[in-house]
């Protein structure tokens, strides 16, 4: 038997980010959980962010913002910058994490990211408590220490990624299966 609840957004586990943005030589850091691929090409994502927060007036101004991926050596500096507001303080010198030059955006990426996705606004959403940021993605940026020498692949899992649900922070867990492999023949 099931139970019915009131609607809400249970919609777990979901990604811990951090968004790094910037405008008129302010640069800040905002975690989201609220993210996820909506288009494959052109390569697009979006972020939802509550108006009131410091950052969402900094993406609006600007129109562009780096999501980067967040590791468990990172739930801190990740957590910290979702409780604190930049509009009271430097969060990237609370965080101590780095600002890596953006590429194809002029806000910072996380130097401790392993990958950090450069994205240019094409609309905003307004849909309640949140506002949508649809954006496309312009460049990302990998860490090369994810390289997997012998076969020349980005090697994402051993980053050990950090995913949020109802809560609380996870590290990814262990791999279960790869796409397809319920219908592959065996050999």
């Amino acid at each position: 038997m099931k139970q019915n609840w009131k609607p809400g957004t249970l919609v777990y586990p979901l990604p811990a980010a951090l968004v790094s943005c910037a405008h008129n030589g302010r640069s800040n850091l905002i975690t989201v959980a609220w993210t996820g691929t909506i288009c494959t090409n052109p390569a697009m994502l979006y972020i939802s962010v509550r108006p009131e927060r410091f950052s969402y007036a900094l993406i609006k101004e600007s129109m562009e913002f780096t999501l980067n991926l967040t590791t468990a050596a990172m739930v801190r500096a990740t957590d910290l910058c979702g409780v604190i507001s930049g509009a009271d303080g430097d969060k990237w010198e609370a965080s101590g994490l780095h600002q890596y030059p953006g590429v194809a955006v002029a806000c910072p990426a996380v130097a401790e990211s392993p990958i950090s996705i450069e994205c240019r606004v094409k609309s905003i959403m307004p849909l309640g408590s949140h506002h949508m940021f649809i954006a496309e993605v312009m460049n990302v940026l990998a860490d090369e220490a994810y390289m997997d020498t012998d076969t020349g692949k980005f090697d994402l899992e051993r980053a050990g990624l950090l995913s949020y649900s109802h809560g609380a922070y996870y590290e990814q867990g262990a791999k279960i299966g790869t796409f397809g492999f319920s219908v592959r023949k065996k050999k």
